[in-house]
């Protein structure tokens, strides 16, 4: 992609403004979802794209589509779309962080529970069985620990970079230019 005054730059080639959004949602360009399509081509690119640097769409449509009134409202459904996106996954990270907690609660007090079992078995019995059972406990208080653990070390990591990305999408500078009529058209 052409980088343009700074901005990492995603172009889009359409036959009509109508390809952006999903054709069965009935509500005007500023409310409308993105289609499947675009949003997977967008984000693909912008995944691709430096960090560092402001992204810029850049939608190419036949110059009577680009002159258009409604084509201003097609920055704002895009910018607008993302942000709902973005919005969503910060909801998705609260709604995990809270399931972590509340699994860390319980898995913290079956670690102990079974701890504690495990200790009382080692104080009452001898024996090769009651060995095993001691350290089954203890492998089963921390494993059942592990899913809380594991939301805290790791799985925030993807929502976290999703939601990034789609803040920079939505804070995209979107651009709408009359494509010249030889050029190619996305279908």
């Amino acid at each position: 992609m052409p980088q343009q005054s700074g901005y990492a730059t995603i172009e889009i080639n359409l036959r009509e403004s109508a390809q952006l959004f999903n054709t069965l949602d009935p509500f005007p360009f500023r409310e409308r979802d993105l289609s499947a399509e675009a949003e997977k081509y967008i984000v693909e690119w912008a995944r691709e794209l430096p960090e560092n640097r402001p992204l810029q769409i850049l939608i190419h449509l036949p110059p009577e589509q680009a002159a258009s009134e409604s084509a201003p409202e097609l920055a704002a459904a895009v910018n607008g779309w993302f942000d709902g996106r973005a919005r969503e996954e910060r909801q998705a990270m609260r709604a995990l962080f809270r399931d972590g907690r509340i699994g860390f609660l319980l898995g913290f007090a079956a670690l102990a529970f079974c701890l504690f079992l495990s200790w009382s078995i080692g104080q009452r019995f001898e024996g090769a069985f009651p060995r095993t059972l001691q350290e089954s406990l203890i492998i089963i208080g921390w494993v059942v620990i592990w899913r809380p653990a594991e939301i805290f070390l790791y799985d925030w990591m993807p929502i976290a970079r999703r939601k990034r990305l789609y803040q920079r999408l939505s804070e995209a500078q979107v651009a709408i230019r009359a494509r010249p009529p030889s050029a190619a058209i996305a279908r």
